[in-house]
């Protein structure tokens, strides 16, 4: 077991040590640090940024090739940690003899400690991680109450004094869907650093109201779900999004994965928030704005192409959804081009 050692939250420094300690190819744009790895220890990447207001971002995306400790040490101002795993899976505690909490893919996490506490990670040997973490840092001389950070301070420490935590959520694929935006970002510079910077907020939302939707539903946090039932409804649900023009039902969907009614149905409430119809009519409506927006499709074109058979019911829909009709979208986006 190898075991690497982090002193600091700051990004640039982490960096600094996991270069010294994995090797590989560091390099940095716009303050944005990605290691490259191929080495003994294991092959992969490693990305990280630190944003105003006290938030940083480390994505792991690596296969070590023997079992890695990781050990973080609190700083006298402990920051608020969300993680969230994509593929595989880590363990998580509070000193070398604390008890284990494992995060396994696809599920949430809130993490606090105390200041000057260990805080150790585990990554297998031989296990593809794919891994987010969102710190928020304390920031000091903010107006009392008004920032983020300290909104998100008032909620997760107790009279405002951290404590260890460690809370494993539920499981949640719409977090898993922006970590594939952020992964699909080409641009460079300025511009990808604020979309990346808009995405790990909106991620860090994401897990937020996973939190306080776990405190209200407890009997979808300890769902009977298996690793691998999960792992079909994640399988289903890009099926959706590459199909949107099937017909697809429940009793299709049940029979293509395996699942029952019952255990589909808690699948897409647990990952998405919504019903499997929701999730089908949500895609299609995305979908349908995507082929307005970029292609010269004529409305009934893009009504059939999606799976729809009534252009009215379509309307109404997407009016619901973005507060215009397709035409008027459809003519916003022509003058748009015309002017440009």
């Amino acid at each position: 077991m190898k075991t690497l050692s982090i002193k600091t939250a700051q990004v640039k420094t982490i960096f600094e040590q996991f270069h010294k300690d994995m090797g590989g190819d560091l390099q940095i744009d716009t303050k944005e640090h990605i290691l490259e790895i191929d080495s003994p220890l294991g092959q992969g990447i490693i990305k990280g940024i630190d944003f105003k207001g006290g938030i940083s971002y480390l994505e792991f995306d690596m296969e070590f090739s023997e079992d890695i400790t990781l050990v973080a040490k609190s700083p006298k101002n402990p920051p608020i940690c969300f993680a969230y795993c994509s593929n595989g899976q880590m363990a998580h505690s509070f000193g070398e003899d604390g008890e284990k909490h494992e995060l396994e893919n696809f599920q949430t996490a809130i993490l606090t400690s105390k200041k000057l506490q260990d805080n150790i990670l585990y990554f297998e040997k031989d296990v593809r991680l794919k891994m987010i973490l969102i710190l928020v840092n304390p920031v000091q001389n903010l107006e009392k109450g008004k920032h983020l950070n300290q909104k998100l301070q008032k909620l997760f420490f107790k009279n405002n004094v951290a404590d260890n935590l460690a809370y494993i959520g539920s499981y949640n694929l719409k977090v898993a869907d922006k970590v594939q935006q952020l992964n699909a970002i080409s641009e460079k510079g300025i511009a990808r650093r604020l979309m990346i910077e808009g995405l790990v907020h909106m991620i860090l939302a994401l897990e937020i109201q996973q939190h306080a939707d776990d405190l209200k539903n407890s009997e979808y946090k300890d769902s009977s779900l298996t690793s691998r039932e999960r792992e079909v409804v994640q399988e289903l649900s890009l099926f959706v999004n590459n199909y949107p023009e099937k017909q697809l039902s429940v009793s299709y969907l049940c029979k293509k994965g395996g699942l029952s009614p019952s255990k589909l149905q808690t699948g897409f409430k647990l990952m998405h928030g919504t019903t499997v119809t929701d999730y089908i009519r949500d895609v299609r409506i995305r979908k349908a704005e995507d082929l307005i927006k970029n292609t010269d499709l004529n409305i009934s074109e893009v009504v059939y192409s999606i799976g729809f058979i009534s252009r009215s019911y379509f309307s109404k829909i997407f009016k619901a959804k973005y507060n215009c009709s397709p035409k008027e979208y459809k003519d916003k986006q022509n003058a748009y081009a015309i002017s440009a």
